[in-house]
């Protein structure tokens, strides 16, 4: 045993004088063979033995690895006489976590599993489930040696004994990553000089619409305005008006517009030019949707409005009382008028010239009143309770009886209003 600890010791000597970096790589495979000492808890009648063993692992990171060991202790059951010989076999797989493992000398912790397999035959457990925990230290002599010192606390489970296993050897790594050196240095004088910083460039955004000064073509947006990417508010309807101020958004497209974005209405009658098909209506004047006011009443209306009688173009053949076919349109009039305005009331009077006797011209303007109320009533749908017929004969002429012309006027029929309420 003394002389292999010497032996150790001056190969230490040795590759302690090689040139190198040394450190734990990943990717690398170890395989370390050592000898050293199990010491046995005192009641497994067990002596102190040395041990030999081999280990072999890989090394995931420069930090983290897994190894797995086997070793043969060689000892004697105590309190025999004849001091029988016991061979233990011990094998299992650890963990490993190394630190400083850039360094020379790095330690690490291990902990792991396995079994103890005790010869010879007749021991009540010939096999032992251990579990194992410790450390120790590497110091390496070159790039892929080191001299590698173990402590073990080894617990046989079966029957919780509390073993110990120290061990030195020899850490031999194959492959795994390799640092490359950091190149020299070049020479300050063929450096170039290195190009002096842009100064930092600081672009306002003024009026807080997103939109960068240089970039804004709509300077002083107010706040809270939606902006296109050139930092003007937005139009939707593309009047002229933003739409902020636009107080008739999706105005069509062409027409003309006021400043708050509404269109045009020249004559003030409500309705926009471009919708108004009457412009110039005088102010006051009521107008439909299309801005153009009622068309003016017919003739006999207005007459009956305005002065409350009408003279009808109805004509009547000598001495008769029939209402002719070519005045049928005459009397229609003002059966119109008579429908629109359904609270008015009307007298047909019937009149003649100073031809014939008083008493029978009288008669005659009766009966030609009353048919024209009858073709009112029964042609155009007119009622009864709203029209009266009277006939003034000779007594009411409008013009001189002397001439033919006179008398022609005199011989007419008129419609004179009772009363008109509206609505």
């Amino acid at each position: 045993m003394k002389k292999v600890l010497l032996g150790m010791a001056v190969l230490l000597l040795l590759a302690s004088a090689a040139t190198g970096m040394a450190e734990v790589k990943a990717g690398s495979v170890t395989v370390t063979p050592y000898i050293g000492g199990y010491l046995f808890e005192g009641n497994q009648d067990l002596k102190h033995a040395p041990v030999w063993g081999l280990r072999g692992g890989y090394n995931f990171t420069e930090n983290l690895g897994i190894e797995g060991y086997f070793h043969y202790v060689k000892s004697e059951i105590k309190d025999v006489a004849s001091n029988p010989r016991m061979n233990v076999f011990g094998y299992g797989i650890d963990g490993i976590y190394n630190f400083l493992p850039g360094s020379r000398l790095t330690p690490f912790v291990a902990a792991g599993l396995g079994f103890s397999h005790y010869d010879p035959e007749g021991m009540r457990d010939r096999n032992k489930l251990t579990l194992n925990y410790g450390g120790g230290l590497q110091y390496f002599l070159a790039p892929d040696v080191a001299l590698r010192a173990d402590v073990r606390h080894v617990l046989p489970l079966n029957d919780r004994y509390n073993d110990l296993l120290y061990t030195i050897g020899f850490a031999f790594s194959f492959g795994g990553d390799k640092k490359k050196p950091a190149p020299a240095p070049k020479a300050k004088a063929s450096e170039p000089a290195a190009p002096a910083a842009a100064p930092a460039v600081i672009v306002r955004d003024s009026d807080g619409d997103g939109v960068p000064d240089d970039q804004d073509k709509c300077p002083g947006t107010p706040a809270g305005v939606k902006v296109d990417a050139a930092g003007c508010p937005l139009d939707s309807d593309n009047d002229g008006v933003y739409d902020y101020r636009d107080n008739c958004p999706g105005t069509p497209a062409g027409v003309k517009v006021d400043a708050v974005g509404c269109a045009l209405d020249s004559d003030n009658d409500g309705v926009y030019d471009y919708r108004d098909k009457c412009p110039g209506t005088p102010a006051g004047v009521k107008v439909d949707a299309e801005g153009c006011p009622p068309p003016p009443a017919p003739a006999k209306e207005k007459a009956i409005l305005e002065k409350g009688r009408v003279t009808l173009n109805v004509k009547f053949d000598f001495d008769k009382a029939v209402v002719k076919k070519q005045y049928y349109d005459e009397i229609g009039e003002l059966a119109s008028v008579l429908k629109k305005y359904p609270d008015l009331k009307i007298v047909i009077e019937g009149h003649t010239d100073n031809v014939g006797k008083p008493a029978y011209n009288e008669k005659l303007s009766q009966r030609r009143a009353e048919a024209v109320m009858n073709y009112l009533v029964k042609q155009s749908g007119i009622a009864s309770d709203r029209l009266s017929a009277k006939g003034y004969g000779q007594t009411r002429p409008v013009a001189s009886n002397a001439t033919k012309a006179g008398r022609q006027k005199n011989r007419r029929v008129e419609a004179a209003a009772g009363y008109i309420i509206r609505k």
